[in-house]
């Protein structure tokens, strides 16, 4: 299976369930996280960069 970009959000969103269920206290850092990455994401930065 090839990940591309498309992957890349489910794959994330997998990941910060998990450990919301798993350490719900860092729920707001997962999430924080996660915003993050989509804005950075949203805005190009991962194209610029070659990722």
């Amino acid at each position: 299976m090839t990940i591309t970009a498309a992957h890349i959000q489910p794959i994330v969103a997998l990941i910060a369930g998990i450990l919301i269920l798993i350490m719900p206290r860092f729920l707001n850092f997962v999430v924080a996280i996660y915003l993050i990455f989509i804005g950075l994401a949203g805005l190009g930065l991962f194209k610029m960069l070659k990722i």
